[in-house]
């Protein structure tokens, strides 16, 4: 059988041959086909490779050089011939610093800023595609960053350890609960998703954005998910959730309620400290400053984003709204668990001193 292929598209699909075969998915059927005792003219015109190809494949074998096979205790592809053992060290040692450090007035690198740096302070010669290429074999990757907050709080570890002593000594008439707020609008916000190459996805967005905020609590022991939904993140809302809480948990089943918050000024607003002296079943105990990863709060709203909030086709708040308390209502006892700063040796010492003052 014979295909009619036209001489151009003959050459073109010879070039996606040889950027597809690097390495050793052409130097090893190479060997093979000269183990075989085919001639140099063979193999080439049957892989359709050059000759000297051949020839070089045929003289590394013998002197133990194997520049196809990846690195010792690697399971990765082989890395191209072109980076060698100098450019392998150069080029983390300039990602890992700022582009600044080199005279750039940018804060992140790119493929052609990194391939200047590196004819500028390497000599190197070299294009920002191969330098993306070189990067990519190196097990970088071009990544969304995230925000870190200080954590610096002087009382972290005392008030971690308290919280781990509430948790784990919580009586049958006390409730532990984690409370936040989180805002939902109408303009959606924008993530990550499966996406076909050369595409991507529009996420329309609102002729008027709208807000909604939802100030909710979590128990650690049931996994429900209390909340009251405003129009603005005040304490008054903050107090409508206090009012759920005292009502969800009635005196005659709790006698202590302990509700776990940030140190955002409305938990901490005179309207509601005048709330809790009326109301002494109810405390409130803070988190450290900066510390987000102590409240399980803070990935329960991270899902409620994923599953809900991003890339949404809602035209109007209320139903958004509606979504977001639906997906709520579905979360179970047991879902999320105690961060593991919890467990950290330091909190596990604070912890023991606290149970031996109580002891005593």
């Amino acid at each position: 059988m014979v295909i009619d292929i036209p001489a151009a598209e003959q050459a073109r699909l010879r070039k996606q041959l040889r950027g597809a075969r690097w390495g050793g998915w052409l130097i090893l059927p190479i060997l093979l086909r000269l183990a075989q005792q085919r001639s140099p003219t063979e193999i080439a015109d049957w892989l359709l490779c050059s000759r000297s190809t051949v020839y070089a494949a045929a003289h590394a074998w013998p002197s133990g050089r194997r520049p196809w096979e990846p690195l010792s205790g690697s399971g990765s592809a082989p890395l191209p011939r072109s980076l060698t053992p100098a450019r392998r060290r150069s080029l983390p040692a300039l990602l890992q610093k700022a582009p600044a450090v080199y005279g750039w007035y940018r804060t992140r690198w790119s493929c052609a800023v990194l391939a200047e740096t590196l004819r500028q302070q390497r000599g190197w010669q070299v294009s920002a595609e191969t330098v993306r290429r070189w990067r990519h074999a190196l097990d970088w990757r071009w990544k969304r960053a995230k925000l870190a907050a200080k954590d610096n709080d002087p009382q972290r570890v005392a008030k971690l350890a308290r919280l781990r002593l509430l948790w784990e000594s919580l009586g049958p008439r006390q409730a532990l609960l984690f409370a936040d707020e989180l805002e939902v609008a109408l303009l959606p916000k924008p993530g990550y998703q499966w996406m076909k190459k050369g595409t991507q996805v529009a996420v329309m967005t609102p002729g008027k954005n709208e807000k909604r905020y939802l100030a909710g609590a979590w128990d650690v022991r049931t996994g429900q998910v209390p909340h009251r939904v405003g129009a603005s993140k005040t304490n008054g809302l903050f107090r409508d959730l206090l009012e759920t809480l005292a009502a969800a948990y009635p005196a005659r089943g709790f006698d202590r309620i302990y509700l776990v918050v940030d140190n955002y000024k409305i938990h901490k607003a005179q309207a509601v400290q005048r709330w809790l002296e009326t109301h002494p079943r109810l405390e409130l105990v803070f988190l450290p400053t900066y510390c987000p990863r102590a409240s399980p709060m803070e990935r329960i709203f991270g899902d409620v984003h994923d599953h809900i909030t991003r890339h949404h086709k809602r035209k109007r708040i209320r139903d958004l709204v509606s979504d977001v308390t639906r997906d709520l209502a579905k979360h179970g006892p047991g879902r999320y668990c105690r961060s593991e700063i919890y467990d950290t040796s330091e909190i596990t010492a604070a912890l023991h001193k606290l149970q031996r003052q109580r002891a005593a």
